[in-house]
């Protein structure tokens, strides 16, 4: 190890005393022979398996092959566990808690005696809890992500896991499906290990890793129950040694170059708004000054070039089997900062430039591609537009791709719900004061409001529209909405209402502009009588006396933050601590 940096991992079982017989002994309890502990790097493996989180649960089976890349390369593989967050179960929402996993995350990595760390992620927030988490401590680290489910298979048809959800929970409310119909669904939509196969938040977070550059090629798109899957996991463990070797620590990595590559693929696979917070706070944790006018500035004007739910028709198999990210990443070369450098040691360009891109037959109709050119896109214009006006100050954002585009720009009357609560109360009402052109308007969903944020902003539309076969119409709201749904959905209004933004003084009747080529968001009511409104307008109370939802709301960031903790911001770095004993 002449000359090499030291490696953190000798800090413990390097040493020849005392401290040193406690830290080798208990850990060959399990059958380590002595010459595990000769300076080999030390990896350990980040693994948020749970059977509370339905997309990680073949994890097992990945930390396996990861483990013996790490053999197969020199190291010393070392797996522990971190909090684990499940979508489609935790209340009242998994962004409650993405900050706490990274927490989790970071302290775990910096306490304990590693040189290189490979992260197991998968659900939605796994990805930037982990990401978030090992970048405050600056360790060699690389990510693998779980994969996306095999295609939903229904009546001869192919059903896409959330988006379909979403689909037939409306035909169920206008009475054009039954409900035994809609149970049947359930077993065909999920019928493999993995996570959503749409482009949800789950498959657009696992493209953000590759386009970062923190994944190996091919990341994003294998199916979780493809041996190909496993084999990225293997060679992502042999890699992680030699990424110890080489000293390429994230920060090498994750530089701005990184993050505007990552935006610009966002916008050319119809990606996720979620991605736009996890990316801000991520970015924050690096020290890289990133805002939320990059996303309009480097990926607005690019067209989406994937035909994939919830924005287009295919699912990420298909994706997958014509060319996956890398061809989608070929396609963008021209705007790709080419020189950002990636985990296996290559340039972003030099991963792709050689990448393959196959045609795929349409459902029943001409030849069409689940990955078009850049020449002839699926759609043009398609990235994150962002929003702002009296209604949103510091921003808000809408999805140009899964949206309507009559509705892109719209002037309506507005139908205010006061929280979720309400809104569920009412948008089954028949007697409700709705028409087809309102628009409706969702407070106290936001960081503080509910708290955490959750994925209710793509409301129902109001039960007596539905029956008239209305189908889209303009939302806003300060909360989120899942990476699977679409429609003209206006998210992550800030100052959120119960910080006392606008939004907190918006009353059913008044008049909203929303013009998203102009990036306008206007509440058409005066200064005067909005001051009037905020004199009688009181904060709302925290949620919990006492525990981490207390620590949340008293330091949760705004949505154009990241919704980060104030005091998680930055990095602590991989400094080892004192002895135990």
């Amino acid at each position: 190890m002449s000359g090499k940096k030291p490696r953190r991992s000798q800090s413990w079982f390097g040493r020849l005393d005392r401290d040193g017989f406690i830290y080798r002994s208990w850990t060959k309890n399990r059958g380590v022979p002595h010459d595990q502990f000769d300076g080999r790097p030390v990896i350990g493996i980040c693994n948020t398996w749970s059977e509370l989180t339905p997309c990680n649960t073949h994890f097992r089976v990945l930390a396996d092959q990861v483990r013996q890349g790490v053999l197969e390369a020199g190291g010393f593989p070392l797996e522990f566990p971190v909090m684990s967050l499940g979508e489609t179960l935790m209340r009242p929402t998994t962004m409650l808690f993405r900050n706490l996993v990274s927490m989790d995350v970071e302290e775990s990595i910096r306490a304990n005696p590693l040189d290189g760390v490979v992260l197991l992620m998968g659900c939605d927030k796994t990805t930037p809890a982990l990401l978030m988490g090992a970048a405050s401590v600056d360790l060699p680290t690389i990510g693998v992500s779980g994969g996306p489910m095999l295609s939903g298979k229904f009546r001869g048809g192919e059903l896409g896991s959330g988006t379909g959800v979403w689909q037939m929970s409306e035909a169920v409310r206008a009475g054009t499906m039954s409900q035994a119909d809609f149970f049947e669904a359930e077993s065909c939509m999920h019928r493999s290990h993995g996570h959503c196969m749409t482009m949800g938040t789950a498959s657009t977070m696992a493209c953000m890793v590759e386009s970062l550059g923190m994944g190996l090629p091919g990341n994003a798109a294998i199916p979780a129950v493809d041996g190909r899957r496993n084999v990225l996991a293997r060679m992502a463990g042999r890699r992680i040694v030699q990424m110890v070797e080489e000293d390429l620590v994230m920060s090498k990595v994750l530089m701005r170059a990184a993050f505007e590559n990552a935006i610009r693929a966002n916008a050319a696979i119809g990606g996720s708004t979620n991605a736009v917070i996890h990316l801000l706070a991520l970015a924050g944790r690096c020290g890289v000054n990133l805002a939320l006018e990059d996303w309009d500035r480097f990926g607005h004007d690019l067209p989406c070039l994937v035909d994939l739910q919830p924005s287009g028709q295919y699912l990420m198999e298909d994706f997958f089997y014509a060319g996956g990210l890398p061809a989608v990443l070929r396609e963008l070369g021209n705007v790709l900062n080419r020189e950002a450098l990636t985990v296996n040691g290559q340039t972003m360009w030099d991963n792709v430039k050689d990448a393959p891109r196959y045609d795929l037959e349409g459902r029943g109709g001409p030849r069409q591609r689940v990955i078009r050119p850049l020449a002839d896109p699926f759609k043009t214009k398609a990235g994150i537009a962002v929003l702002r006006g009296n209604l949103a100050p510091d921003g808000a954002v809408i999805k140009p791709s899964a949206a309507t585009p009559a509705l892109m720009k719209h002037r309506g009357r507005a139908v205010v719900f006061e929280d979720s609560a309400d809104m569920h109360a009412k948008v089954e009402d028949e007697s409700l004061d709705v028409k087809a052109d309102d628009i409706l308007v969702l407070k106290n969903c936001g960081p503080k409001g509910y708290p955490g944020m959750a994925e209710v902003g793509n409301m129902p539309i109001p039960a007596k529209l539905v029956k008239q076969g209305v189908t889209d119409m303009v939302r806003i709201s300060d909360a989120r909405m899942s990476g699977t749904a679409y429609g003209t959905v206006v998210l992550h209004a800030a100052p959120e209402a119960a910080a006392g933004g606008t939004l907190a003084l918006v009353q059913s009747g008044d008049i909203i502009d929303l013009d998203v080529e102009r990036r306008r968001l206007h509440l058409e009511v005066s200064d005067e009588e909005l001051a009037r409104r905020r004199a009688a307008w009181k904060p709302p109370a925290a949620p919990m006396p006492r525990g981490y939802t207390r620590l949340y709301f008293d330091h949760v960031q705004q949505a154009d933050k990241g919704a980060d903790l104030d005091f998680l911001v930055g990095c602590s770095g991989s400094a080892v601590g004192k002895d135990n004993h």
